[in-house]
Parts: structure tokens; sequence; C-alpha cells
């Protein structure tokens, strides 16, 4: 009897260390995407990111021994994000829904973490040097998989003959610029700043227009009911 009513004490004084620690993580990451996205990897410093997290440098430090911990940490959620809405893009289902769901999912990234899609937008035409090998692999990886669904739905005639990976550029220029130049988006609505009902519009539009143009005729009159 008295060990098992000493495990929830040890339970109950480790759970504040863990709660402290996840927000600090939580402040530093912000802060540090932010600076990522507007100075890129090498112009931001490990004090800066202190500083903008409103942490000692030294407890930056506690939590990541150097400044590429710290990106790293925002590539993995990065791509994980990424990853979910591509889970959208299966064989085991219809192309119209596969490609509607992956837009809206990817879009809906865009909408709700714009900086940390900048923040690799701004990376990538820096080079992408900080990207680790094994990163640069599995985005090949997982985008090669995609590919060979979309080209099996084309064997199968669901879709009209395209080349697969630009397909897939495409599917990314037109979400990601919502997050990238959402200040252009917003201009060219004439409005001061995007909202929920903008990305849903948009949502809409690049889905008619993108199975508009690549389902067969055969089922043309079903994407004009949508």
């Amino acid at each position: 009897m008295e060990q098992s009513s000493a495990a929830p004490k040890r339970r109950a004084t480790k759970a504040p260390e863990e709660r402290i620690r996840a927000r600090n993580e939580a402040r530093i990451l912000k802060a540090a995407v932010e600076l990522f996205a507007r100075k890129g990897f090498d112009g931001t410093r490990i004090a800066e990111i202190a500083e903008a997290s409103g942490l000692p440098k030294a407890n930056v430090y506690y939590y990541f021994e150097t400044k590429e911990a710290i990106y790293g940490v925002l590539i993995e959620r990065l791509l994980k994000g990424w990853d979910q809405a591509l889970e959208h893009i299966r064989a085991d289902r219809e192309p119209s829904e596969a490609i509607a769901g992956y837009i809206a999912a990817k879009l809906d990234y865009s909408r709700r973490y714009p900086i940390q899609s900048r923040f690799f937008a701004n990376e990538m035409m820096r080079g992408g040097g900080f990207l680790s090998r094994a990163q640069r692999r599995h985005m090949q990886d997982v985008t090669r998989e995609r590919v060979e669904v979309v080209e099996d739905w084309i064997r199968q005639g669901k879709l009209r003959p395209l080349a697969a990976k630009h397909f897939f550029i495409m599917l990314w220029a037109s979400t990601q610029f919502y997050a990238d130049f959402a200040e252009v988006a917003a201009m060219t609505l004439e409005k001061p700043k995007l909202r929920p009902a903008d990305y849903a519009e948009a949502r809409d539009t690049i889905v008619k227009l993108i199975l508009d143009g690549c389902l067969p005729a055969t089922t043309d009159a079903e994407v004009g009911d949508r």
C-alpha cells in the first residue's frame, strides 16, 4: 500500500518540471523561427533568440545545446506537418477526393503556420545548406511515393497523362503562396489581411482548377457539381 501511494507523488513532482520545459522550449522555438524566417540561420545568434524568447542565454543552451539543434527541431516539425498533408494522396482513394484533401490540408497549414512556412522557403532560397542529408532524402522519398500513386492513377485512366513531379510542384506553389506571400495575396484581394474565408475560397478555386485540368473528360461533369 505504501508503494502505491508513493508512485503518484513522484509523478506529481515531475509534472511541473515537464510543463516548465515544454513552455520554455515553445518560447525558444517561437522566437527562433521568427528570427530564422527574417534573418536566416547564419544571420541569427543564440543571444538574439534568448532575448526574443525572454529567457536567459544559459536557459536556451540548457534546452538546446546548439543553434543547429533548434533549427533541426523546427525543420522536423515542419516536415511532419507537410507529411500529414501528403497522407491524403493514397492509392486507396479516388484522385478527386485525395487531391482535394491534400490541397485543403496544405492551405490549412499555410494559414496556421505562416512563419514556419516562410522560414523554410527563405532557407531554401538561401541554398538549403542547413538541411541534413537525412532530411533531404526524406523529402525526396516521401515525394517519390506520392508521385508513384499519381502515376498509377494515370495508368488506370483516373487522371489525364501529366508529369507527376511537375504536378506536385504546381500544388506546392499554389498552396505555399498563401503563406510565403500572404501580404501580396491580401493586397490583391484588397484586404488588410487574409481571413479564414479567403483561404476557403482559395481552396475551392485551386481544387476546381486542378481537377478540371487533370481528371478525364468522362468525369468532368462530376467536377462541375462541386
